[in-house]
Protein backbone atom coordinates (compact mmCIF):
# COMPACT_ATOMS: atom_id res chain seq x y z
CA UNK A 1 0.00 0.00 0.00
CA UNK A 2 1.44 3.34 -0.88
CA UNK A 3 2.99 5.58 1.52
CA UNK A 4 2.03 8.79 -0.44
CA UNK A 5 -1.54 10.71 -0.76
CA UNK A 6 -1.97 12.92 -4.26
CA UNK A 7 -2.78 16.00 -3.54
CA UNK A 8 -5.84 16.40 -6.17
CA UNK A 9 -7.63 14.14 -4.48
CA UNK A 10 -7.10 14.68 -0.65
CA UNK A 11 -11.03 15.07 1.04
CA UNK A 12 -11.49 18.80 0.92
CA UNK A 13 -11.21 19.19 4.79
CA UNK A 14 -7.69 19.17 4.21
CA UNK A 15 -6.02 22.83 4.49
CA UNK A 16 -3.34 21.97 1.57
CA UNK A 17 -2.72 23.76 -1.93
CA UNK A 18 -3.62 20.70 -4.71
CA UNK A 19 -1.99 22.19 -7.64
CA UNK A 20 1.65 23.20 -6.38
CA UNK A 21 3.09 19.57 -6.17
CA UNK A 22 1.86 16.14 -6.91
CA UNK A 23 2.02 14.56 -3.33
CA UNK A 24 1.62 14.92 -0.03
CA UNK A 25 1.69 13.02 3.07
CA UNK A 26 -1.02 9.74 4.14
CA UNK A 27 -2.83 9.69 7.19
CA UNK A 28 -2.20 7.01 8.84
CA UNK A 29 -5.09 4.78 10.73
CA UNK A 30 -7.16 6.90 13.24
CA UNK A 31 -9.84 8.94 14.36
CA UNK A 32 -11.52 10.94 12.17
CA UNK A 33 -11.44 8.31 9.04
CA UNK A 34 -10.50 9.73 5.99
CA UNK A 35 -11.44 13.04 6.75
CA UNK A 36 -8.32 13.58 9.46
CA UNK A 37 -5.47 15.49 8.69
CA UNK A 38 -1.78 14.25 9.11
CA UNK A 39 -0.43 16.05 11.96
CA UNK A 40 2.39 16.61 9.74
CA UNK A 41 0.52 18.86 7.32
CA UNK A 42 -0.42 20.74 10.44
CA UNK A 43 3.45 21.19 11.87
CA UNK A 44 4.50 21.99 8.00
CA UNK A 45 2.33 23.58 5.57
CA UNK A 46 -0.68 25.36 7.90
CA UNK A 47 1.48 26.27 11.73
CA UNK A 48 4.77 26.12 9.53
CA UNK A 49 7.03 25.25 12.83
CA UNK A 50 8.71 22.35 10.55
CA UNK A 51 10.50 22.91 6.98
CA UNK A 52 10.98 19.17 6.72
CA UNK A 53 9.15 15.53 7.83
CA UNK A 54 12.39 15.41 9.41
CA UNK A 55 12.36 18.22 11.72
CA UNK A 56 8.65 17.59 12.40
CA UNK A 57 9.53 14.36 13.89
CA UNK A 58 12.58 15.78 15.69
CA UNK A 59 10.19 18.15 17.38
CA UNK A 60 7.04 15.29 18.47
CA UNK A 61 9.87 13.37 19.86
CA UNK A 62 9.90 15.88 22.57
CA UNK A 63 7.00 15.17 23.86
CA UNK A 64 6.11 18.91 23.88
CA UNK A 65 2.83 18.33 21.51
CA UNK A 66 -0.27 17.20 22.10
CA UNK A 67 -3.44 16.35 20.65
CA UNK A 68 -6.74 16.14 23.13
CA UNK A 69 -4.28 16.09 26.24
CA UNK A 70 -1.74 13.06 24.78
CA UNK A 71 1.79 13.50 23.70
CA UNK A 72 1.95 12.33 20.08
CA UNK A 73 5.25 11.39 18.34
CA UNK A 74 3.89 10.39 14.73
CA UNK A 75 3.43 12.85 12.12
CA UNK A 76 1.20 10.90 10.34
CA UNK A 77 -1.64 10.82 13.00
CA UNK A 78 -4.64 12.09 11.79
CA UNK A 79 -6.00 15.38 13.63
CA UNK A 80 -9.68 16.34 12.87
CA UNK A 81 -13.10 18.41 13.62
CA UNK A 82 -13.01 19.49 17.27
CA UNK A 83 -9.36 18.39 18.17
CA UNK A 84 -7.54 20.14 20.87
CA UNK A 85 -3.77 20.96 19.67
CA UNK A 86 -1.40 22.16 22.17
CA UNK A 87 2.56 22.81 22.18
CA UNK A 88 3.40 23.23 26.06
CA UNK A 89 6.86 24.98 24.69
CA UNK A 90 5.47 27.86 23.16
CA UNK A 91 2.40 27.94 25.61
CA UNK A 92 -0.04 28.27 22.46
CA UNK A 93 -3.38 26.22 22.05
CA UNK A 94 -5.89 25.49 19.54
CA UNK A 95 -8.79 23.92 18.27
CA UNK A 96 -9.29 22.44 14.91
CA UNK A 97 -12.25 23.91 13.66
CA UNK A 98 -14.46 23.78 9.98
CA UNK A 99 -13.79 26.75 7.83
CA UNK A 100 -15.64 28.17 4.92
CA UNK A 101 -15.62 25.41 2.11
CA UNK A 102 -15.20 22.57 4.54
CA UNK A 103 -11.56 22.87 5.24
CA UNK A 104 -10.03 22.81 8.58
CA UNK A 105 -8.69 25.08 10.66
CA UNK A 106 -7.05 26.10 14.21
CA UNK A 107 -8.91 28.20 16.58
CA UNK A 108 -6.51 29.77 19.18
CA UNK A 109 -8.14 29.27 22.66
CA UNK A 110 -6.82 29.70 26.12
CA UNK A 111 -5.02 26.85 28.65
CA UNK A 112 -8.74 26.12 30.18
CA UNK A 113 -10.65 25.46 27.05
CA UNK A 114 -7.72 23.00 25.90
CA UNK A 115 -8.40 20.85 28.67
CA UNK A 116 -11.33 19.51 27.14
CA UNK A 117 -13.05 18.72 23.42
CA UNK A 118 -16.39 18.99 22.19
CA UNK A 119 -17.85 15.45 20.55
CA UNK A 120 -21.13 14.47 18.79
CA UNK A 121 -22.87 11.64 19.42
CA UNK A 122 -23.39 9.06 16.51
CA UNK A 123 -24.34 5.83 18.27
CA UNK A 124 -25.16 4.60 21.15
CA UNK A 125 -25.47 0.89 22.33
CA UNK A 126 -25.47 -1.76 25.09
CA UNK A 127 -22.24 -3.30 25.09
CA UNK A 128 -21.61 -6.74 26.61
CA UNK A 129 -21.53 -7.48 30.09
CA UNK A 130 -24.90 -4.70 29.99
CA UNK A 131 -23.12 -1.20 29.85
CA UNK A 132 -24.15 1.69 27.94
CA UNK A 133 -21.47 3.43 25.20
CA UNK A 134 -21.53 6.56 23.52
CA UNK A 135 -19.84 6.83 20.75
CA UNK A 136 -18.52 10.12 19.38
CA UNK A 137 -17.54 11.25 15.79
CA UNK A 138 -14.37 10.74 16.06
CA UNK A 139 -14.59 7.49 17.53
CA UNK A 140 -14.02 7.70 20.66
CA UNK A 141 -15.99 5.66 23.06
CA UNK A 142 -17.62 6.87 26.32
CA UNK A 143 -19.16 4.32 28.66
CA UNK A 144 -22.33 5.79 31.32
CA UNK A 145 -24.05 4.59 33.71
CA UNK A 146 -27.57 5.70 32.57
CA UNK A 147 -27.54 6.94 28.51
CA UNK A 148 -31.24 8.26 28.82
CA UNK A 149 -30.53 11.70 28.94
CA UNK A 150 -28.37 11.34 25.63
CA UNK A 151 -30.06 11.52 22.04
CA UNK A 152 -28.24 10.62 18.97
CA UNK A 153 -26.93 14.08 17.24
CA UNK A 154 -26.50 15.42 21.16
CA UNK A 155 -22.93 16.98 21.92
CA UNK A 156 -20.75 16.32 24.79
CA UNK A 157 -17.84 18.16 26.07
CA UNK A 158 -15.15 15.19 27.35
CA UNK A 159 -12.26 16.20 30.12
CA UNK A 160 -8.77 15.72 28.51
CA UNK A 161 -7.71 14.43 32.07
CA UNK A 162 -10.12 11.79 32.84
CA UNK A 163 -12.71 11.15 29.59
CA UNK A 164 -15.31 12.36 32.07
CA UNK A 165 -18.28 13.74 30.48
CA UNK A 166 -18.14 17.02 31.92
CA UNK A 167 -21.28 19.02 29.69
CA UNK A 168 -24.32 18.19 27.70
CA UNK A 169 -25.79 20.20 24.77
CA UNK A 170 -28.70 18.27 23.29
CA UNK A 171 -29.78 18.53 19.65
CA UNK A 172 -32.86 20.03 19.89
CA UNK A 173 -34.31 23.48 18.27
CA UNK A 174 -33.01 26.68 20.29
CA UNK A 175 -29.21 24.85 20.20
CA UNK A 176 -26.90 26.76 18.89
CA UNK A 177 -25.16 24.49 15.85
CA UNK A 178 -22.31 25.06 13.30
CA UNK A 179 -22.35 23.39 9.96
CA UNK A 180 -19.15 21.04 9.19
CA UNK A 181 -19.57 20.18 5.72
CA UNK A 182 -22.09 21.13 2.74
CA UNK A 183 -22.23 24.23 1.25
CA UNK A 184 -22.43 26.35 4.56
CA UNK A 185 -19.43 24.46 6.71
CA UNK A 186 -17.98 26.89 9.23
CA UNK A 187 -21.46 29.07 9.62
CA UNK A 188 -23.13 29.08 12.90
CA UNK A 189 -26.65 29.76 13.96
CA UNK A 190 -29.36 28.15 16.25
CA UNK A 191 -31.59 25.66 14.88
CA UNK A 192 -35.27 26.98 14.03
CA UNK A 193 -36.62 23.75 12.87
CA UNK A 194 -35.66 20.13 12.51
CA UNK A 195 -37.99 18.89 10.05
CA UNK A 196 -38.28 14.85 9.84
CA UNK A 197 -38.05 12.87 6.38
CA UNK A 198 -40.18 9.67 6.39
CA UNK A 199 -37.77 6.85 5.21
CA UNK A 200 -34.44 6.38 4.53
CA UNK A 201 -33.66 10.06 3.29
CA UNK A 202 -31.81 12.61 6.11
CA UNK A 203 -33.62 15.20 7.98
CA UNK A 204 -33.19 19.02 7.37
CA UNK A 205 -32.33 21.70 9.91
CA UNK A 206 -33.40 25.22 9.41
CA UNK A 207 -30.94 27.38 11.09
CA UNK A 208 -31.29 30.78 12.12
CA UNK A 209 -28.44 33.36 12.31
CA UNK A 210 -28.59 36.69 14.09
CA UNK A 211 -27.51 38.46 10.68
CA UNK A 212 -30.97 37.11 9.27
CA UNK A 213 -29.57 35.05 6.32
CA UNK A 214 -29.83 31.47 7.84
CA UNK A 215 -29.22 28.54 6.11
CA UNK A 216 -31.06 24.87 5.32
CA UNK A 217 -28.59 21.89 5.53
CA UNK A 218 -29.30 17.86 6.06
CA UNK A 219 -28.89 16.86 9.79
CA UNK A 220 -25.50 14.96 9.54
CA UNK A 221 -23.77 18.41 8.96
CA UNK A 222 -24.56 20.07 11.86
CA UNK A 223 -22.99 19.73 15.38
CA UNK A 224 -24.44 21.71 18.80
CA UNK A 225 -21.82 23.56 20.02
CA UNK A 226 -20.82 25.29 23.16
CA UNK A 227 -21.34 29.33 23.36
CA UNK A 228 -17.87 29.89 24.19
CA UNK A 229 -17.41 28.70 20.80
CA UNK A 230 -18.55 32.02 19.33
CA UNK A 231 -15.61 34.28 21.18
CA UNK A 232 -14.03 37.05 19.28
CA UNK A 233 -11.23 35.20 19.57
CA UNK A 234 -12.59 31.56 18.80
CA UNK A 235 -15.15 30.40 16.55
CA UNK A 236 -15.98 34.06 14.75
CA UNK A 237 -11.91 33.78 13.79
CA UNK A 238 -10.58 31.10 12.01
CA UNK A 239 -7.22 31.86 12.26
CA UNK A 240 -4.18 30.04 10.79
CA UNK A 241 -6.27 28.93 8.37
CA UNK A 242 -4.59 26.95 5.31
CA UNK A 243 -3.84 29.25 2.33
CA UNK A 244 -6.96 29.24 -0.38
CA UNK A 245 -6.18 27.49 -3.81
Amino acid sequence: MTKHQKRLSVPKSWPVERKTETFTVKADAGPHGEAGVPLLIVLRDVLEYADSRKEARYALNQDNVLINGTPVADEERPVGMFDILAFDERDEHYRVFPGQGGRLALTPIDADSAGSKLGKIVEKRTVPGGDLQLTLHDGQTLLVEDDSEYGGNDSVVVSNDDGEIVAHFPYEEGELVTAVDGAHAGDIGRIEEIQTTPGSSSNNVIVEQEDGDGFETVEEYVVVIDENFTGDDEADATAKEGDDE
